[in-house]
């Protein structure tokens, strides 16, 4: 297992299992305990704009955009875990796209394995955007994403915006009770097949956790 570690005040390694951090202020000190996650992503923009613009800890996300495949995303995440293994989540975050059924069933399986945690969306990421606006169970193109998010946000949707997260904050609660209506209906899941589908909602869940005002 990752080693992970505890800190305070400065954030200086105290050799514990999570971070920490202590409040001068108070007459008997108060502790905040946090995690470190390493969020990898397929996209090199999208997601790790997305991730990124979440108000947490700056010592809390590692979000890393590779442009990588499936498969090869999930062996880059472990190649980063067995160099710096500080993490106490590690995801993979990636699109169903134009991939082999195989080879994408086959990545959540080996993250799954290896203790990784997957964050994937059927057909494309946009599906979580979309789910902001509106339940969708029917599947979509990326073209018909892109057209379907310009109409909602009334004025061009932006692919790589690094603003999408403070655009959509205040509609997260019903894209999570929508996303977690969507996975539902799928019994067994099947998330090659599942279209449309996401699992993003869980990495958002567990990074809320950590949110600041």
């Amino acid at each position: 297992m990752a080693k992970k570690k505890e800190y305070k005040r400065n954030y200086q390694h105290s050799g514990k299992s999570k971070y920490s951090r202590y409040s001068r202020n108070d007459t008997v000190a108060t502790r905040e305990v946090i995690e470190r996650f390493l969020i990898v992503c397929e996209g090199e923009e999208t997601e790790p704009n997305y991730f990124r613009s979440f108000r947490v800890p700056k010592d809390v996300i590692d979000v890393r955009g590779l442009g990588q495949n499936t498969i090869s995303l999930v062996k880059e995440a472990l190649k980063i875990m067995k160099e710096d293994g500080d993490y106490n989540q590690v995801w993979c975050v990636f699109d169903r796209d134009s991939f082999p059924v195989k080879n994408f069933n086959q990545a959540i399986k080996d993250a799954e394995n290896n203790n990784i945690k997957v964050a994937y969306s059927n057909e494309a990421f946009e599906i979580w955007y979309l789910l902001h606006f509106e339940y969708r169970d029917t599947d979509m193109s990326r073209k018909d994403y892109k057209k379907a998010l310009t109409k909602k946000l009334n004025k061009k949707y932006e692919k790589n915006s690094n603003k999408m997260y403070e655009i959509l904050e205040s509609k997260q609660p019903q894209a999570i009770k929508n996303a977690e209506k969507l996975f539902k209906q799928y019994n067994p899941n099947n998330p090659a097949n599942d279209n449309p589908s996401t699992t993003v909602h869980l990495l958002v869940k567990q990074l809320n956790k950590f949110v600041r005002p």
